[in-house]
């Protein structure tokens, strides 16, 4: 016995996504938002309609059948953007503000680091790095990174 899902997603011609519950509720407008982006982004996933008010709630992403789940994940990804740091190649200078030459999973890009503060641990390993515009680099795993970048990066923490 399968259960039909408790709604279904798809893109109107204006390219939004538009949800239809089970009772047939039409909501235009909604976009996905993740409670826990960095640690945990495939787990607690709101629909929320441009209002503000959330529509549905998806606790794994893994879940919902498809062809919402790659709906949702496109729309994700349009809105998300959070590089992650695959190398520190060069720094100006180990006193801040500097500038940080890197390499990251989108291509090579440099950035103003203002103060060390600008630099946050997020669970064991995992670092953010924001730079002076506000757009957060992503380390997922420190230890992870090559000898030179570890060397670089333990003169900032």
């Amino acid at each position: 016995m399968t259960t039909s899902p408790p709604f279904t997603l798809v893109r109107n011609p204006f390219g939004r996504l538009t949800l239809t519950t089970s009772m047939g509720e039409v909501v235009e407008a909604v976009v996905p938002v993740r409670a826990f982006p960095i640690q945990s982004p495939e787990v607690g996933i709101s629909l929320v309609h441009t209002d503000g008010h959330e529509v549905a709630w998806i606790e794994q992403l893994a879940d919902v059948p498809e062809p919402a789940q790659s709906l949702i994940r496109e729309e994700l990804q349009l809105r998300e953007f959070m590089p992650t740091i695959l190398s520190i190649e060069s720094v100006t200078s180990f006193s801040t503000p500097c500038t940080w030459r890197v390499k990251t999973d989108r291509g090579h890009t440099s950035f103003v680091l203002r103060g060390d503060e600008d630099i946050r641990r997020v669970g064991t390993s995992m670092l953010l790095v924001t730079d002076s515009h506000g757009i957060q680099f992503l380390i997922r795993d420190a230890s992870d990174l090559g000898r030179d970048s570890r060397k670089i990066l333990d003169r900032f923490l």
